[in-house]
C-alpha cells in the first residue's frame, strides 16, 4: 500500500519569504547601482570612491568614510553631509575627458610648438638625423637657424682652358615660424659666401630670404601674402653670360604675391597674383672696363586661375590659365630692340595625394610669348610640368621636378629659348644617424630653328653624405659634376668636391 503524498502549510510560507528576500535583495542591489552610478558622474573618480563603494556592496564597512560615500537609496546627501564634503566644481559645459588643454589644441589650425624641455622627450622616437633641432623661442616665434664651414676644389674646363681653385665656403640658413593658434608666418633665408684661398676662379656669392604670411578666413577659403628678395651672380655657362668677363653681373630679384583658395564643395578656385622685378649690375672684363647691362633692368607681373574638381582627397584634376606682362626698363635695349612683351599659358593635370607615399601634380598644357618689337619672333611650346615626392620605402624619398619654361633673352637679333629642365633627387637613410643624397638633372636649352644659336644640353650629377654627430652638429661630404654640350664650340665642364661642419640650433 503505496504512502500517501506529504504536505505541510509551511511550504506555501517558505517559498513566498524566499521570494521576498529575493525581490528586497535585488532592489537593494539596483538602489546601490543606481547611487554609485550618479556618484560617478558628478564626483571625480578617485582611489576612496572606489573602495567606499565596493564595500557597500559587498557589505564590508571598515573603509567607508562619510564625506565619500553616496546615500545607501541613491538619493542626495544631507545638509551637514554637504557642508562636510569638500566643493567639487561642476563640469563646464562641451568639456569631455580630454581636458580643457587638449580641445584647445583641436580647436588650433597649427600644431603647437613644442617647448625646449619637451621637444627630446616628444620626439625620442625619430632618427637622429630627421629629427628637428628644438630652435631658439622669440616671443611667439620659434628660430632654428644652422651655419656650414666647409673647405672645398673645384677644377672647370672649357675648350683647352682649364681652372683650378680651392676655397672656403660659408653657408647660413635660418627658419623663423610663428606659433599661433591660428594664421601661420613663416620666413626661411639662406647664405653663400666664397673666398678662394688658391688658383683662379670666378666667387660665387648668393643670399635669399622668402616670407609666407597664411591667413585662415572663413567659409573654407585660405589667404597667402608672399614676399622675397633673390641676390646671385650670374654662372659663366650661363647664355646671358659676357664672354671673357673676370666678373659676371650681380642680380638682384625682388618678388611679391598674392593668392586666395577657397573649397565650393567639390570645387576649388584659386586665383593668384605674382610680381617681380629684376635688378643686373655691370659686369668686369678682363682689362677693367665694365659693360652696363642696365638695359636688362625688367619688371613682371602675371595673373593666374585655376579650378580644380575633387573626385576623392587623393585626387584632384584641375584647369590653370594665366596671363602675364613684362615692361623693361629702357623701351630699347642696347641693340636697338623692344624687348616688352605678353606671356599667355593654359594647362591641365591633376593633383595627387596619397599620404607620405605619393603627393604632388602633373599638368600638359601650352605656353606663348609675344614681344612688342616685329623683329623678335614670338616663341611657342608645348608644356610638361610636373612636381612629385614618392616614398617607396621607408627612410627614402625620391623627388621629381620637371618644368617647362621660356627664357626671354637680351642677345641682339633673338628672341629667346625654351628651357625643358628635369631633376632628380634620392634621399635614402643610411643609418639612424647618416643620409646619402644622390642628384642628377638635365636641363634642354631649346631655341627656335631660325636662331642663330645652338641648342644646349647641361647635365648635372651630385652626391653627398651627412653624417650626424649629435643633435647639434653635422658633417657634410659632397662631390659634384657638370657638362655642358653644345652642337658648336666647345663643351665645358666642371668638378667640385667639398667637406665641412655644419652646426645648427
Amino acid at each position: 500500500m503505496g504512502h500517501p503524498n506529504q504536505t505541510s502549510s509551511v511550504t506555501p510560507l517558505r517559498a513566498m519569504s524566499r521570494a521576498v528576500s529575493f525581490a528586497a535583495f535585488g532592489c537593494l542591489l539596483l538602489g546601490q547601482t543606481a547611487a554609485f552610478a550618479q556618484s560617478a558622474s558628478q564626483q571625480p573618480v578617485s582611489a576612496t570612491n572606489i573602495r567606499t563603494t565596493n564595500n557597500a556592496a559587498t557589505g564590508f564597512d571598515d573603509e567607508t568614510d562619510v564625506s565619500t560615500t553616496p546615500a545607501a537609496n541613491g538619493a542626495a546627501a544631507t545638509a551637514d553631509e554637504a557642508q562636510q564634503r569638500p566643493a567639487i566644481a561642476d563640469p563646464q559645459t562641451g568639456d569631455d575627458i580630454t581636458g580643457s588643454i587638449l580641445d584647445d589644441d583641436i580647436r588650433r589650425l597649427n600644431t603647437r610648438e613644442a617647448p625646449i624641455d619637451e621637444t627630446s622627450r616628444r620626439r625620442a622616437a625619430e632618427s637622429a638625423s630627421t629629427a628637428e633641432t628644438p630652435g631658439i623661442p622669440l616671443g611667439t616665434f620659434v628660430l632654428r637657424p644652422s651655419v656650414t664651414q666647409s673647405i672645398n676644389t673645384e677644377t672647370t674646363k672649357d675648350g683647352d682652358t682649364r681652372q683650378r681653385r680651392a676655397f672656403l665656403e660659408t653657408d647660413a640658413a635660418a627658419a623663423l615660424t610663428s606659433d599661433w593658434g591660428r594664421h601661420q608666418l613663416s620666413v626661411t633665408s639662406e647664405g653663400a659666401w666664397q673666398r678662394n684661398i688658391s688658383g683662379e676662379g670666378e666667387e660665387q656669392p648668393s643670399f635669399k630670404v622668402n616670407g609666407d604670411l597664411r591667413l585662415d578666413l572663413p567659409q573654407d577659403t585660405v589667404a597667402h601674402l608672399t614676399a622675397g628678395y633673390n641676390f646671385y651672380r650670374e654662372d659663366t655657362d650661363d647664355p646671358e653670360a659676357i664672354a671673357n668677363a673676370t666678373q659676371q653681373s650681380d642680380v638682384q630679384e625682388f618678388s611679391a604675391g598674392a593668392s586666395v583658395q577657397r573649397d565650393f564643395g567639390i570645387l576649388r578656385g584659386t586665383t593668384a597674383l605674382a610680381l617681380t622685378r629684376s635688378i643686373y649690375s655691370d659686369a668686369t672684363l678682363a682689362n677693367g672696363t665694365t659693360v652696363t647691362l642696365s638695359d636688362r633692368n625688367q619688371t613682371t607681373g602675371t595673373l593666374r586661375g585655376r579650378v580644380g574638381y575633387e573626385l576623392s582627397p587623393a585626387l584632384i584634376p584641375f584647369l590653370e590659365a594665366n596671363i602675364g606682362r613684362t615692361l623693361y626698363d629702357e623701351t630699347r635695349d642696347s641693340a636697338g630692340y623692344e624687348r616688352s612683351g605678353h606671356t599667355y599659358g593654359a594647362k591641365a593635370g591633376v593633383e595627387v595625394d596619397l599620404g607620405e607615399k605619393l603627393k604632388g601634380e602633373v599638368g600638359v598644357g601650352y605656353e606663348r610669348a609675344d614681344f612688342e618689337d616685329n623683329r623678335l619672333s614670338s616663341i611657342d611650346t608645348a608644356t610638361l610640368d610636373a612636381s612629385l615626392l614618392w616614398s617607396p620605402i621607408r627612410g627614402t624619398d625620391v623627388n621629381l621636378d620637371l618644368q617647362t619654361s621660356i627664357q626671354p633673352t637680351t642677345t641682339a637679333g633673338e628672341s629667346g629659348y625654351v628651357s625643358h629642365a628635369l631633376t632628380t633627387t634620392v634621399t635614402h637613410q643610411l643609418r639612424d644617424n647618416l643620409v646619402g643624397t644622390m642628384i642628377g638633372g638635365v636641363v634642354w636649352r631649346d631655341y627656335p630653328t631660325d636662331s642663330t644659336i645652338n641648342d644646349e644640353l647641361v647635365y648635372t650629377a651630385a652626391t653627398g653624405l651627412t653624417w650626424n654627430i649629435n643633435r647639434y652638429l653635422d658633417l657634410t661630404s659632397t662631390l659634384g659634376y657638370e657638362l655642358t654640350t653644345r652642337k658648336e664650340g666647345t663643351d665645358s665642364q666642371q668638378w667640385r668636391a667639398g667637406v665641412g661642419l655644419k652646426l645648427k640650433r
